[in-house]
């Protein structure tokens, strides 16, 4: 198993810093070369690029309240998000269809179901009842 993750191109796990302007504020991200490239796969989708992505994102959440205080963190948690549901089956991989166009209320609950079915099978059974 660990074959599959040693092996890999080591460029994937580099950090690389890129420079962009958020609501007219230049900031710099530094996030692994993979993360960018599961952004540029999610922009692309939308016909974006990855800096008006992460403005969206990063308004966005401004907009639903959420702390963003470690928006680098989110990134990662939205690239691994994405790469969830399509292991899940509930996306692809194919490059046409926006996601702004899913049922994202359905997603959300699908990804609910999926996750509490894998927690319960990682629960172990007591074997030893009287």
């Amino acid at each position: 198993m660990c074959q599959l993750f040693i092996n890999a191109d080591p460029s994937l796990w580099e950090s690389v810093t890129r420079s962009l302007r958020i609501d007219g504020v230049v900031t710099s991200i530094r996030l692994e070369q993979y993360f960018w490239l599961i952004l540029e796969e999610i922009a692309h989708r939308d016909a974006m690029n990855v800096n008006q992505l992460i403005t969206k994102l990063y308004l966005e959440s401004l907009d639903a309240d959420h702390d963003i205080s470690n928006f680098t963190s989110f990134l990662r948690v939205c690239c691994a998000r994405f790469l969830s549901l399509i292991a899940d089956g509930q996306l692809t991989r194919q490059t046409t269809g926006s996601l702004t166009e899913l049922n994202a209320a359905k997603l959300l609950e699908n990804e609910r179901t999926e996750e509490s079915r894998r927690s319960l099978s990682r629960t172990p059974t007591n074997k030893n009842s009287h």
